[in-house]
């Protein structure tokens, strides 16, 4: 089995810069999931991990340089995630190889992926020049936690400060910018923003916000940070319907959206906001 430790994070790297899918590092998803109980053959949640690509280039057939903005959608289903420095390399080794055309390039993103991911992977590529509204910057929906008056004493997850009115039902979507975690392999910070979607016992807010700081030293993927905020609201506060997502700072040339909902009518946006 690939381990984080084995990938190319934390190591010096050649930048490749002709194609070569070899410079993928895929990593299995369910050890993780088996830390936070989680069952690949019944998940809890449908979902994807939205990967936005801001330096994607390559050369066509005349050997002129293209760019492209690339959406990268990896569904949550997939036995495994891609590490994101060994995405990175990947999409550099395009850089001074010929395609005949953009959909060319987007075929084979998809074929590699996918088989990187083991699950059918969605690529789409879209010039600068028509990127029009789908560039806009977004706000996150709902109440922000962010600035209620809290002493905070805990820096590693602490899923046991979460808790909930069992007597109040509510339908309500909160969110926080304060999402911070690190790399598993190499310590750097990860700053995200969170959103939390549920239908259940009306979730304490102080609580909730303690808890999401408390991600701040700990050291794990986006994807599972963003399972595991699922899985505790879930067994801690009793949430029924649920969607948690998260829109992560792009680091190298990439930002990394992984999204989670038991909620049949749950739909993706993928607008930037405003640190992406």
């Amino acid at each position: 089995m690939a381990t984080p430790e084995a990938s190319p994070l934390g190591k010096t790297s050649a930048y490749i810069d002709h194609y070569d899918a070899s410079l993928l590092f895929p990593i299995e998803r369910q050890g993780k999931r088996d830390e936070i109980g989680i069952d690949s053959q019944q998940l809890p949640f449908r979902g994807v991990d939205v990967w936005n690509a801001y330096e994607l280039s390559w050369l066509n057939h005349r050997g002129k340089p293209l760019v492209a903005m690339g959406e990268i959608f990896i569904p949550a289903e997939s036995p495994r995630l891609i590490e994101s420095k060994s995405f990175k390399l990947y999409l550099n080794s395009f850089n001074q190889t010929r395609f005949d055309s953009l959909r060319a390039v987007a075929e084979l993103l998809e074929r590699d992926l996918s088989a990187a991911a083991g699950a059918p992977v969605r690529v789409t590529l879209v010039p600068l020049n028509q990127m029009g509204h789908s560039a806009d910057i977004t706000t996150l929906p709902g109440e922000c936690l962010d600035e209620l008056d809290i002493e905070i004493e805990h820096y590693q997850t602490r899923p046991d400060l979460l808790h909930a009115d069992a007597t109040r039902d509510v339908e309500e979507v909160l969110h926080s910018h304060l999402l911070k975690s690190n790399c598993l392999v190499t310590g750097q910070p990860d700053w995200g923003s969170v959103v939390i979607d549920y239908s259940g016992p009306r979730i304490d807010r102080e609580s909730l916000l303690k808890y999401l700081i408390s991600f701040r030293q700990h050291n794990e993927f986006h994807e599972q940070c963003v399972e595991r905020i699922f899985q505790d609201l879930r067994r801690y506060c009793g949430c029924k319907r649920l969607t948690v997502y998260a829109r992560y700072v792009r680091r190298g040339g990439l930002d990394i959206n992984p999204y989670r909902s038991n909620d049949e009518g749950f739909v993706v946006d993928n607008r930037r906001l405003v640190r992406q």
